[in-house]
């Protein structure tokens, strides 16, 4: 059929992604006075959304509900016979919430007055942009441009995705089944998640890491308290591991990985590839208009957002940097911002970083090693989840708080959390440390009494000499 060409059309802001940050931005904008055009060729809000964080902590709520269950005899309470997973519910479940989220950006969208074209953009000069709907090519001239175009899953070359056995996370949160056995390739935090919630549904579950340990870059006192879980889990971690390939054999998938300088084939019946994302920058244009990019192919942008070309901005995973959902809408606050007139700038003294691993890791600012080399004499504490008394009475107290400081002025320089609920927890930390609160502004803090979060209150009297739930270091 022929692609019928319509004329142009003139716009205010236009934005290409309907992600976390690309949906930010617009509304942003558009409470600014712009006038904005959304465009996206998939569903509204994006990997996240859809196919990346909603949809995998739904599942590994799941999952941890099962695992309460199976662990509820140890309160008193008796359950007989087996738990039966019906992962087809499970799945439309999470696809429920998946649907209630995405109609509630759709109705902010609308409210807020931003136009939203289900459509595929390709950029042809830097002030026209061609948009595809069905069979129809619609251009438009735009005065500025958001680019929150995304990430993809890395393919491995040697065992690409066919989208069956061989799967990236996005075919692993629409399983209709539980796996026998499934093999995760990356020991991240996306695979390691994933593996987590499979195996309290009851797979036996095998990750292969190409480095030395799990979650590399986190600090291993934290991973330490996770290694122990997945052990407890009856999860096989193998560290060093450097997959060679594999193949898609009907029923099952063959790993080949050489470990230690020996070669081996592990089967499974699912294989889960999680070696990280990249940028989707192809096939849009980008050339036409000539934005540079990194040599990894993300979008160089200045702490405005902006590429080397004035009129057009660029942020979350596209971008660079860290890939996470919640910086892409940061950054997208400051993009519709400063093409709205006002002074905004990339400008965070702490970003939070949190894996929903068993228990949960969540992290902010510098560790103490960090803050040595940055030139800190510090100061740090840390208090046990096992003198908490509510992680006690939810049977989950593994896992503890750090608080660093600055050994003169004890102002908080980092927090490093790792137990039940850090993935909350750690807002307080973030607040702290860009708001310049010391160790002593959070020891003052009045914490309710039996809550979660007083971990981070003793903690910092910890830091200040004078906990009380705990022995206090000598100075």
């Amino acid at each position: 059929m022929t692609i019928e060409a319509k004329k142009e059309k003139d716009l205010d802001l236009l934005v290409i992604g309907a992600g976390s940050g690309g949906y930010v931005a617009a509304i942003r904008a558009a409470q600014l006075g712009k006038k904005v055009v959304l465009v996206d060729k998939a569903e509204l809000g994006g990997v996240c959304l859809n196919r990346g964080c909603i949809p995998s902590k739904a599942l590994i709520s799941a999952s941890e509900r099962v695992k309460h269950i199976k662990q509820a005899n140890s309160m008193g309470i008796k359950v007989s016979g087996d738990v039966e997973i019906d992962m087809p519910e499970v799945v439309k479940w999470k696809g429920g919430i998946v649907n209630k989220l995405t109609n509630g950006i759709r109705t902010l969208l609308k409210g807020n007055g931003v136009e939203v074209i289900s459509g595929e953009a390709y950029l042809t000069d830097s002030n026209t942009v061609k948009i595809r709907i069905e069979n129809e090519e619609q251009f438009y001239s735009y005065k500025d441009l958001i680019l929150a175009i995304g990430s993809l899953p890395t393919e491995l070359k040697s065992m690409p995705f066919d989208k069956k056995r061989i799967i990236s996370s996005t075919e692993a949160l629409m399983l209709q089944e539980v796996p026998k056995h499934l093999v995760v390739v990356g020991g991240g935090y996306i695979g390691l998640e994933l593996g987590t919630a499979y195996a309290k549904f009851g797979a036996k579950v095998t990750i292969l890491e190409g480095s030395d340990t799990i979650l590399p870059g986190t600090d291993s006192m934290l991973t330490n308290v996770v290694k122990r879980h997945l052990k407890e889990l009856g999860i096989t971690v193998i560290t060093n591991a450097l997959v060679q390939g594999g193949e898609n054999t009907g029923d099952e998938v063959n790993v080949h990985v050489q470990v230690n300088g020996k070669e081996e084939i592990i089967k499974g019946d699912y294989c889960l590839v999680s070696i990280g994302r990249k940028p989707n920058t192809v096939k849009i244009g980008l050339e036409n208009i000539g934005v540079e990019l990194d040599q990894r192919g993300f979008i160089k942008i200045n702490d405005k957002c902006q590429t080397n070309v004035e009129h057009v901005y660029a942020i979350g995973d596209c971008a660079g940097g860290y890939l996470l959902a919640h910086k892409a809408s940061y950054e997208g606050k400051v993009a519709a911002e400063v093409i709205s007139g006002l002074k905004s700038v990339i400008d965070f003294q702490a970003m939070p970083f949190v894996i929903f691993s068993d228990p949960e890791v969540a992290y902010t600012g510098l560790t103490e090693e960090e803050a040595k080399k940055e030139g800190y004499e510090t100061v740090s504490s840390r208090f046990p989840f096992q003198a908490n008394g509510r992680a006690l009475s939810v049977s989950d107290a593994d896992g503890f708080v750090q608080v660093v400081a600055d050994k003169e002025t004890n102002r908080v320089l980092g927090v490093q959390m790792v137990g039940p609920e850090v993935s909350s927890l750690i807002a307080e930390a973030v607040f702290a440390i860009e708001s310049g609160a010391t160790a002593e502004d959070l020891s003052l803090t009045i914490h309710a009494h039996p809550t979660l979060p007083e971990p981070l209150m003793e903690a910092a009297e910890g830091v200040m000499g004078h906990a009380i739930h705990m022995l206090n270091k000598k100075q």
